[in-house]
């Protein structure tokens, strides 16, 4: 069993990595295999809605990193998402990569999902139902701590410090691990997902 973190942080080794490598540290204590997907610093472009990828087995038209992180979805069991705060939600570029991702991916329904961020003061919970939005739009199991997932510093040793915010993100892990193992279970037991029903869409303009 695999979890592909993303590193949704321009800084590579800041914050918000500082909190994923604490998940990190309790999935593999639990034996489960682990990586983390850093977006960089380069730009990344926004979703234009052009539907290539429902034409395209599900391969974002630009090419680029979305790409490269759902050929490792497709092979994940399941994911946390990490992302600092900014003006009260994510960063830019991890909502321009995450669009592209959840519009263009066909990987990651019943997959367990968890959401972190790191943050200096405020504006932690708006930015993790941004992320939550993803998730249950894509009927993903939303994996929970006993508080929010979020751990507070400017940087990586001030996060160290925040042992409450620590302690929530390491119990986080030890949640995504045991459900993991409860859905590898059910699937050896012959219990699988429920079949999915074609989506009704309607819009509310007459």
């Amino acid at each position: 069993m695999k979890v592909l973190l993303l590193n949704g942080s321009p800084n590579e080794f800041g914050s918000t990595w500082t909190a994923l490598k604490e998940v990190e540290r309790a999935l593999n204590g639990e034996g489960i295999e682990t990586e983390i997907f850093q977006i960089g610093k380069k730009p990344i472009a926004g979703c234009i809605a052009c539907r290539k990828c429902y034409d395209n087995s599900g391969k974002c038209a630009f090419g680029d990193l979305v790409n490269v992180f759902l050929e490792k979805a497709a092979q994940s069991d399941g994911f946390v998402f990490g992302s600092p705060v900014y003006y009260s939600g994510i960063n830019g570029s991890l909502k321009s990569f995450l669009d592209r991702v959840f519009y263009a991916g066909r990987c990651f329904q019943y997959k367990p999902s968890a959401a972190i961020v790191a943050v200096r003061r405020a504006g932690a919970t708006a930015a993790l139902d941004q992320m939550h939005k993803y998730f249950m739009l894509s009927k993903m199991p939303l994996i929970s701590s006993h508080y929010w997932n979020m751990a507070y510093g400017m940087d990586g040793n001030e996060v160290k410090q925040d042992l409450e915010g620590m302690q929530t993100i390491f119990v986080l892990g030890q949640q995504m691990a045991w459900i993991l193992k409860c859905i590898e279970s059910a699937k050896k037991s012959g219990i699988n997902p429920p079949q999915s029903l074609p989506r009704q869409r309607m819009n509310f303009i007459r």
